[in-house]
């Protein structure tokens, strides 16, 4: 039969992640929990020769996925299958001794889950490190900022990227948290209530109690439910999509606008030397990878939806309605996110800025976009504010008709402006605010700065991050 890939996989998640989802992956984090818990067990007083340890140690890494398929589809159960293989390649049945189905899947799908973001962790700080890096080479490159897309007022291209950095910093505060906190289920048996471990070790808790706790370490997790069934609550898959996705909003928003300055040619993603833009048209040279970016993030928000669908829906102590919607939503969300933070951070390396080109927008649209500076000199000589604003209004929309118009091929804004008594100011007063264009962008250049300290700080609490580099992309 022919194997299909996942495409999330194949195309755009990074090979560690890839590792962590595999299927060989998962049998062998399967088998590691196995052996953890028998070694914990034996050191409790349970009777499990360490020979026989040995030999599940040695056999471990033997995954045969076409043999453990052939037991599935006969037994028609998934974990009794790869017990029974295991036990077949050891020699031995000592595995999953006092335990239910849950108790292996629902540990290993929530050590899958919290390896996956820890790998995303690394690439997230990598990211504010680049936006940093970009800032401080562009913080005083003076653009033409805009609001509903349309010119606005004058800020630089360095504050901009900080914007968006800022909002990763606080997407990166939630995600530590979640990280830090991320609580796993443990060994609570067929329904929550440990009883099948008691009965193991003559009904001593404590006993209980320590392999439970030497298994919660041996996976790395931070801490252990004590009430919960069968199943852990899927809320939780919920808030881990939730930050995935809170991730996903700087990149995008950040792609989404470097798309729109492409379309303007202020600026570009890169395109590399043998770079194809279309098949078609040679002279395209398209933001692809911005595209991806967009794409990957719908994608997390349809595995959103599909969380979402999974919280306050199990039935008492649990069942298994979730299964399927689980093995889908939580691995493809990693990948897509995974290849959401390469593709961001191969477009932070290699972003170009065209400072030509924003120099002729600034000249465009420069004594439109000083106008709220025009307002509040003219109100400080003491003109009223809302008949300097009247007054700039109605001249700005003249002006703009005129050009649209092709009445004027310049734009005569302040000529107007100093010619109407209603604002009070001369010609020269209004030449000299253009001069000093860049005290027009007001503190963006020190709001950079900001941002630039919060980067450091992140880069040494990160050292691993600063040192990433993106995958090579197709």
């Amino acid at each position: 039969m022919e194997n299909i890939p996942n495409i999330l996989a194949e195309r755009y998640a990074s090979a560690p992640m890839k590792d962590i989802w595999s299927p060989r992956g998962r049998v062998v984090l399967e088998r590691d929990f196995w052996i953890a818990v028998m070694a914990a067990q034996r050191e409790c007083g349970l009777d499990i020769p360490e020979e026989a340890i040995a030999s599940y140690e040695q056999v471990k890494e033997q995954v045969d996925l076409v043999s453990i398929e052939k037991r599935e589809r006969k037994l028609l159960h998934d974990v009794k299958a790869r017990i029974e293989e295991f036990n077949a390649l050891a020699g031995h049945e000592h595995i999953h001794k006092g335990l239910t189905s849950r108790d292996l899947t629902e540990n290993i799908e929530q050590l899958q889950v919290y390896r996956s973001l820890n790998l995303v962790l690394v690439k997230v700080v990598a990211a504010i490190i680049a936006l940093g890096r970009r800032a401080d080479e562009f913080r005083d490159l003076l653009i033409t900022a805009r609001t509903h897309n349309a010119p606005a007022q004058p800020t630089t291209m360095g504050k901009r990227l900080a914007m968006f950095g800022q909002e990763l910093l606080l997407a990166l505060g939630q995600f530590e948290r979640l990280i830090a906190n991320y609580t796993v289920r443990g060994l609570k048996g067929a329904v929550g209530t440990q009883v099948d471990l008691l009965t193991l070790f003559g009904g001593d808790s404590d006993k209980v109690s320590a392999v439970e706790q030497k298994i919660v370490e041996n996976l790395g997790l931070p801490k252990v439910m004590r009430n919960v069934g069968q199943v852990y609550p899927r809320s939780l898959d919920f808030e881990v999509v939730s930050a995935l996705y809170r991730l996903s909003g700087a990149p995008g928003s950040f792609a989404k606008s470097l798309r729109l300055m492409a379309g303007q040619e202020i600026a570009s993603e890169g395109f590399a030397e043998e770079q194809v833009g279309s098949s078609a048209m040679p002279h395209k040279m398209n933001s692809r990878n911005c595209e991806r970016i967009n794409g990957l993030r719908l994608i997390l928000n349809g595995c959103l939806t599909m969380t979402a669908g999974l919280v306050g829906d199990q039935w008492n102590e649990g069942d298994v309605s979730c299964s399927a919607v689980r093995r889908v939503a939580l691995p493809d969300s990693f990948f897509a996110v995974d290849g959401l933070f390469e593709t961001f951070l191969t477009v932070l390396g290699q972003m170009e800025v065209f400072p030509a080109v924003i120099e002729k927008e600034n000249k465009k649209y420069l004594p439109f976009l000083a106008v709220t500076t025009i307002l509040m000199e003219a109100v400080k000589s003491g003109a009223g504010r809302e008949a300097a604003h009247a007054a700039i209004r109605e001249h700005a929309i003249a002006v703009t008709g005129d050009l649209r118009s092709g009445r004027i091929s310049e734009n005569d804004l302040l000529d107007r402006l100093a010619a109407d008594k209603r604002l009070g100011l001369s010609m020269e007063a209004m030449q000299a605010i253009l001069k000093g264009g860049h005290s027009l962008s007001g503190s963006a250049p020190a709001q950079v700065d900001i941002f630039l300290k919060e980067v450091s700080e992140l880069s040494k609490r990160y050292p691993e991050a600063a040192q990433y580099h993106p995958q090579g992309l197709i």
